[in-house]
């Protein structure tokens, strides 16, 4: 509370009843007035440590969540934390491995580097191969646990005493929050991670990613394969004999759609830092606490946002938008579809390679925000992590095309879509909901007529809402189901050899 208030929030303290929590000597300093409320917000989560830089790192990546303009102050926060001394990493490595020196050959006391949760050190396995110990930091998980009921308790009184925060959703910002540092503090979901990223990317040697050591991981000691190259962010990395930038930027991106567009499980912080550059343009990828899962339908309606955008459809990109809501409340797609236009449209005319795509689907995502459009935490990912990797692309080859490369994997997915097989597919999931439907019928009818049996009194319209909403969704249901008939009949005698 004292942080906060140093920095002028003491007013917003007051309101939340928790005035009583600041001290005098901790009153507003004079030099705050300088700075926007955006940038003392900044800096009270610089001051106040490892899980708060997380979360303001969290909300740069939602413009859905919070003004947009907090979010591109937010982007400025980094981890800038000491390594902890190797006497308490080597605890925890003794604690892990009681016989070290049976796995390990050495182990390098200086730490490649340091994050609030988690350093990296060098070490050496029995048989000669180099390999990196991830090591949580010691009583990391105690200082979050303390730092999360805090949050927790901050958004309940925003919540209840300034109601014109509730807007911005506190408690689920933190329970999202919460879910992110769960799994980024567990490092045998990020081993699991590296494994199926290697599984995904087994047929393609181009592609390195690290062999994790399961047998010797844990939730707080990751062990994996080192890779040897030159990070992306390092100057010389693509001035390395053999190395070709064009292709370079366009692996990485072909790398980044066949994450997303067809194994639906992408890294979620793919920045230059995690990208190594190695002999033949291969490229190796580390770092796998942040990963994206997508549904089919969240997929299906990235490839529809990108076609909606090059063909500047803003009715299709704001339905797009709007169904993917996870608030059911009405949206005015019209207007959302003016104000789309609005943002987007001043960008065309231009050359496809000088359209900043991820930047145009974040704003648009913060201006979906504006009509109580929740989006999914995903798509959110995927549009943070388009616009790194479309930066990244554009720092090796100036005139870095995403949009055009992304239309054509778009456009065979929505073709898919009406794939024969998949139809099909849908429609037995449709017919198996009105099959379940059908059968649950008659016992609602009986429900309610028994109800009617046991307590006699007028009927009303309004009692038989559900019974009203289950006969109209079959009806639905049996609708779709002749028109979807329909289309397999036709789609089998037109394609008929």
């Amino acid at each position: 509370m004292a942080v906060l208030a140093k920095h002028g929030f003491q007013n917003i303290l007051e309101r939340a009843k928790l005035g009583k929590f600041i001290l005098e000597k901790f009153s507003t300093e004079e030099h705050v007035e300088k700075y926007s409320v955006q940038e003392r917000l900044r800096m009270s989560f610089e001051e106040l440590g490892p899980t708060f830089i997380k979360l303001g790192q969290l909300l740069a990546t939602r413009p859905d969540l919070i003004p947009s303009s907090f979010a591109h102050e937010f982007k400025q926060l980094h981890d800038n934390v000491h390594a902890e001394k190797f006497e308490e990493i080597e605890k925890i490595i003794q604690n892990h491995f009681p016989k070290a020196s049976d796995i390990f050959l050495s182990i390098d006391e200086k730490p490649l580097a340091a994050a609030s949760i988690a350093q990296v050190h060098a070490a050496r396995l029995r048989d000669g191969t180099d390999v990196v110990l991830k090591i949580r930091r010691p009583k990391i998980l105690k200082k979050i646990k303390e730092d999360l009921n805090i949050l927790y308790f901050l958004a309940n009184l925003i919540e209840t005493s300034i109601p014109e925060l509730r807007v911005y959703n506190p408690k689920i910002i933190v329970d999202e929050f919460f879910k992110t540092m769960e799994l980024e503090t567990n490092f045998l979901i990020e081993a699991n991670n590296i494994l199926r990223f290697r599984r995904n990317f087994a047929n393609d040697p181009s592609i390195k990613i690290p062999q994790v050591y399961l047998d010797y991981c844990s939730e707080e000691i990751l062990v994996m394969e080192m890779i040897k190259g030159i990070r992306l962010s390092q100057p010389q990395a693509l001035k390395q004999d053999g190395v070709d930038p064009a292709q370079i930027a366009k692996k990485g991106m072909k790398t980044f759609f066949k994450m997303v567009f067809q194994d639906k499980f992408f890294h979620g912080d793919l920045h230059a830092g995690n990208i190594f550059i190695m002999p033949n343009n291969q490229l190796g990828i580390v770092d796998f606490g942040v990963v994206g899962r997508l549904s089919l339908k969240t997929r299906d309606s990235i490839a529809n946002m990108f076609v909606a955008l090059a063909q500047e459809d803003y009715e299709a990109l704001a339905e797009e938008f709007a169904e993917l809501s996870q608030n059911y409340d009405p949206v005015n797609t019209e207007k959302f579809a003016r104000d789309l236009r609005d943002l987007i449209a001043p960008y065309f005319g231009l050359t496809f390679k000088n359209i900043n795509t991820g930047k145009l689907l974040m704003d648009s995502a913060s201006l979906a925000a504006r009509y109580q459009i929740q989006l999914p935490a995903e798509l959110m990912l995927f549009f943070k992590s388009i616009v790194t990797v479309e930066g990244m692309g554009r720092e090796i080859v100036e005139d870095f095309d995403v949009l055009s490369q992304t239309l054509e994997i778009a456009s065979e997915i929505i073709k898919a879509k009406y794939d024969p097989q998949r139809v099909v597919k849908d429609l037995a999931v449709v017919l198996k909901d009105s099959a379940t439907l059908l059968k649950d019928l008659p016992k609602q009818l009986q429900n309610n007529f028994r109800k009617r049996n046991l307590k006699p009194q007028q009927v009303t319209i309004s009692e038989f809402k559900d019974l009203e909403k289950a006969i109209h969704r079959f009806g639905v249901m049996v609708f779709l189901g002749l028109v979807i008939s329909s289309l397999i009949i036709a789609a089998v005698l037109f394609f008929k050899p």
